[in-house]
């Protein structure tokens, strides 16, 4: 489908000044795809949990959802919980679809769906963002954020809803302020069915690692929304159902350290005044551990895990990513300054780096031995456009885009060793008696760090007793009785219970298993060694 320009220069129509100036009735169904299982999304922790069908709401087609005009009817589906049906397809004038790299090809399905009943099909989110050419059978192409391209892609459809003879690509020049943001649309989804709630406080990152394409698609420079924003969000979620945890889904929650110190002091206000409801949990760059006042305060808004992208222990390695903040100090003391903080740290590693060696995989094994990290997110390195890396290898002629690979770059290590070493990685990183040794560091040294929120109706509520009881139940039949490691999960279980400190066990158990059942599957070749790896395979149970 041949696309053509949606700029206000050869748009026909004036874009109008806000999203509720339209003159028609319009039906939007809004689809979520799903995602190719990874360790960071927990599918095998949801049946334990209970009712539990998908990591986090998506926040940018809820915003979306919750940003077109009042008079029209919105729906929406999220198919990690459930496919859209033909009946939601026939009924909608318009389909809109958002995504990233990873889920190109459940993307590519819900259009071809709507498609079937004559729909025209909308798409925005980071995946298009970077790389529309991926992208030729949809009608119509948001790229960029929120902004004029939203009023512009509202005001064609309000004018015809009828597919476009030609794709017509809608890209945002001027995007809206993060707080001119809308509350995303939580009445919307089903915010029971998800592991854990989301939030965004910026957009943006300062550094430039050269895998990355976050300052490619939303800058360097972090655009905010207010505190009061961000606990208002954090209310209506609440409102639709309490999910204990929010992430705070920002590339670099310290991006702007001095506005971050201002959201955690309202956090920290908030809480006290709700009886401290949920748990906090965001991702930073590891030289956050070089600010202990902002980690006190964090503290005490109930912050438990920071994700770092440590990527590596080898540091000439860090310099040739351009991760050189990852240097500032030696990484293990980092790591011990955050757990004595109260904060479990999750680290994203990589592997098929151009600096690795024979030797690499030995020395991230000793680096998760030393750290008592326990969970660690391994995966191969995979280029995305509108990254320095794309483009350094592609100058080189070593991109591979065939999809029967678990990487689209050609390493300068052999392809069968590097993935081999991905299997013996986890496989030995999550061997149940390693990880549960990483475990009960942390429970004795992390853990009773932590703030010890005072007992009140938003944590003791009759709903969050029963649900305990529901996971702790199911915990016990699933790995303390059935697991064939039972008797290491005992041994870290056992004394926590005499103590009571039942939250700790239901948190350690519900994430070892998904990993030591992940692991298990990946180094079977059940699952991908990249979480951007375009290898269709499907989760089984």
């Amino acid at each position: 489908m041949r696309a053509t320009d949606c700029t206000p220069a050869n748009a026909s129509i004036r874009a109008p000044s806000d999203a509720a100036s339209v003159r028609n009735q319009r039906k939007v169904l809004c689809v979520f795809p799903g995602y190719t299982p990874s360790f960071g999304t927990f599918e095998y922790a949801y049946p334990i949990k209970g009712r539990v069908f998908a990591f986090m709401p998506p926040q940018g087609i809820l915003v979306v959802a919750a940003y077109l005009p009042r008079t029209w009817d919105v729906r929406f589906v999220d198919e990690n919980i459930r496919p859209a049906k033909d009946s939601e397809f026939a009924w909608a004038d318009a389909v809109f679809v958002s995504g990233m790299h990873i889920q190109r090809r459940q993307i590519l399905d819900i259009n071809e769906r709507a498609h079937r009943f004559g729909k025209p099909t909308a798409l925005g989110g980071p995946s298009v963002s970077g790389c529309p050419d991926y992208y030729p059978d949809f009608d119509y192409l948001h790229i960029g954020e929120l902004g004029d391209a939203t009023d512009r892609l509202i005001a064609l459809l309000d004018r015809d809803v009828s597919r476009p003879a030609h794709q017509i690509r809608c890209e945002t020049t001027d995007r809206k302020l993060l707080s001119e943001f809308p509350i995303p649309a939580y009445d919307l989804a089903k915010l029971d069915r998800y592991f854990l709630g989301s939030v965004q406080f910026s957009s943006g990152c300062p550094y430039r690692c050269e895998f990355c394409d976050i300052p490619a698609l939303y800058g360097r420079n972090p655009r905010l929304k207010s505190p009061q924003q961000v606990t208002a969000e954090i209310d209506s979620m609440l409102e639709h159902g309490n999910l204990g945890s929010v992430y705070f889904v920002d590339d670099n929650f310290i991006g702007n350290r001095r506005a971050a110190r201002e959201l955690v002091a309202h956090l920290i206000e908030w809480q006290k005044a709700r009886g401290y409801p949920i748990e906090f949990a965001c991702e930073a760059t590891l030289n956050i551990a070089k600010y202990p006042e902002l980690l006190a305060m964090m503290r005490e808004a109930l912050f438990c895990t920071i994700f770092c992208g440590i990527e590596t222990p080898e540091v000439d390695a860090l310099h040739a990513m351009a991760k050189d903040h990852n240097t500032t100090m030696p990484i293990l003391e980092a790591i011990r300054v955050l757990n004595s903080f109260g904060m479990e740290v999750v680290s994203g590693i990589i592997l098929g780096l151009d600096t690795d060696t024979p030797e690499t995989p030995a020395r991230i094994l000793d680096f998760i031995d030393r750290s008592q990290i326990p969970m660690l997110t391994i995966n191969l390195l995979q280029a995305l456009p509108r990254t320095p890396l794309w483009d350094r290898l592609a100058s080189e002629g070593r991109l591979n885009e065939d999809p029967s690979r678990e990487s689209n770059v050609e390493f300068l290590l052999p392809y069968g060793d590097v993935v081999a070493a991905w299997r013996h990685c986890i496989a030995e990183a999550y061997r149940p008696d390693a990880l549960y040794r990483r475990y009960a560091h942390n429970v004795e040294h992390t853990y009773p760090n932590r703030l010890k929120p005072p007992a009140s109706p938003a944590r003791a509520s009759w709903v969050n007793v029963r649900k305990g009881i529901r996971v702790m139940a199911n915990l016990v039949l699933r790995v303390g009785l059935l697991a064939d490691y039972r008797d290491i999960f005992w041994r870290m279980a056992a004394p926590l219970v005499r103590e009571g400190r039942i939250e700790d066990v239901i948190r350690v158990g519900l994430v070892a298993h998904h990993l030591i059942t992940f692991a298990r599957k990946a180094a079977e070749g059940a699952h991908n060694a990249s979480f951007y790896s375009s290898n269709d395979r499907r989760l089984a149970m």
